[in-house]
């Protein structure tokens, strides 16, 4: 229960300061423990956040992962993977594992990151193949990358609406996997 107690109070200071609210004293504060205690366990803040990710990251992937199983065609499986990773970028789940990919991290923990992410992107793939495109891995990895850009404008609180950022990232994903 601790433990549980700890990864939350961590979800809530990335989600209201990013990586730098996440301090063992904090932690601390959060839950009423000691600080001494926090170190019991978790040995490093590192470790806190290797942990969050293997806890959040599969759930937030299964919300994706469902919005496009709910999806008929192709298309519409890519249009759901975008849209829904932009629609959880206000989950709290969501804005830690944001605030976990700015983070300083040490290898083993990047690449348990790297693996999650790969992961995400494995997903569309079928589904880039079914459009027809010849490199369905390499343009994964670049919607991706216009996913990740948006959900950057949007925690940024860019000055345009969360939903036009949402409809731009879709168009030029769909324009550029379909044409």
């Amino acid at each position: 229960m601790q433990r549980a107690a700890l990864l939350d109070a961590a979800r809530s200071l990335l989600s209201e300061g990013g990586t730098e609210a996440l301090t063992f004293p904090a932690l601390a504060e959060r839950t009423g423990l000691a600080r001494s205690s926090v170190y019991e366990y978790f040995r490093s803040r590192a470790a806190v956040v290797e942990e969050l990710c293997e806890v959040d990251f599969p759930v937030w992937a299964a919300e994706v992962e469902a919005a496009m199983a709910a999806a008929d065609g192709p298309e519409a499986k890519i249009e759901a993977y975008v849209r829904k990773q932009l629609e959880l970028v206000g989950d709290r789940r969501h804005r830690a594992v944001v605030a976990i990919s700015a983070s300083e991290l040490d290898a083993a923990a990047r690449e348990k990151i790297r693996a999650a992410h790969g992961g995400l992107i494995a997903m569309i793939v079928e589904a880039l193949g079914g459009l027809g495109h010849s490199d369905p891995r390499l343009a994964a990895m670049l919607v991706q990358g216009v996913v990740d850009a948006a959900v950057r404008r949007i925690e940024l609180g860019a000055a345009e609406h969360p939903d036009t950022i949402t409809r731009a990232a879709v168009s030029m994903v769909l324009r550029g996997v379909s044409g």
